[in-house]
């Protein structure tokens, strides 16, 4: 089970609307945010440098960046890429929705405990056809491992943004729990992709 969200998006304006013969057209953009302000799941307005904003836009990066290695792994067929998808849609709930001030429904959409354990569940299963890792290893194996690696990366990005909202309560610490957790999933779908595909992994070596 992930949290639930009837959509992937979490960060609220008022739109305007244009008529377009008997339907309305949403305008994709609302002038809301042109004095530096910008509004959370839970309708508060924050100034777009608050730490809040700096790590949903981490969010945002590395949803994209997953978006990446998805359609790259769509290529190759890889069977996880379904995973990829789900991942995406829970990103930034959490983050745009202030624990402090989040009433109770609010607070039922952002319970990422099971999110969590599919993730340990999903590298169990991947981890069993792995050869053992005796190295470190180098970002390679291919566009699909080489993109997963760097989602890894601004993962870790992400969790580092994460931890000092959740430090001061305005976040659940089961966000951080789930971005380490996803970073390290992460790196596991980058050497199955890398196997997968016939590409062989780059031992780290010491330069002489």
């Amino acid at each position: 089970m992930w949290p639930a969200h009837q959509n992937c998006s979490v960060v609220f304006s008022k739109r305007s609307y244009t008529s377009e013969g008997a339907k309305k057209v949403p305008k994709i953009y609302t002038k809301t945010g042109d004095k530096g302000f910008c509004s959370t799941f839970t309708g508060e307005s924050i100034p777009k440098d608050n730490q809040i904003f700096e790590a949903l836009g981490n969010m945002d990066e590395l949803s994209s960046a997953i978006g990446l290695a998805q359609e790259f792994c769509l290529e190759k067929g890889h069977i996880f890429t379904d995973q990829l998808g789900k991942i995406q849609c829970v990103l930034h709930s959490v983050i745009a929705t202030p624990v402090l001030s989040a009433r109770e429904s609010h607070l039922k959409r952002i319970q990422f405990t099971s999110a969590t354990a599919d993730l340990e569940n999903w590298m169990d299963i991947l981890t069993k056809e792995l050869p053992p890792l005796t190295n470190f290893i180098l970002p390679c194996g291919g566009k699909s491992s080489v993109a997963l690696h760097l989602a890894r990366t601004v993962c870790r990005r992400a969790e580092r943004s994460v931890v000092p909202i959740v430090r001061s309560g305005e976040a659940d610490p089961g966000v951080v729990e789930f971005l380490n957790r996803l970073s390290d999933y992460l790196f596991t779908v980058a050497r199955y992709a890398a196997m997968k595909e016939g590409k062989k992994e780059i031992i780290y070596k010491r330069p002489q």
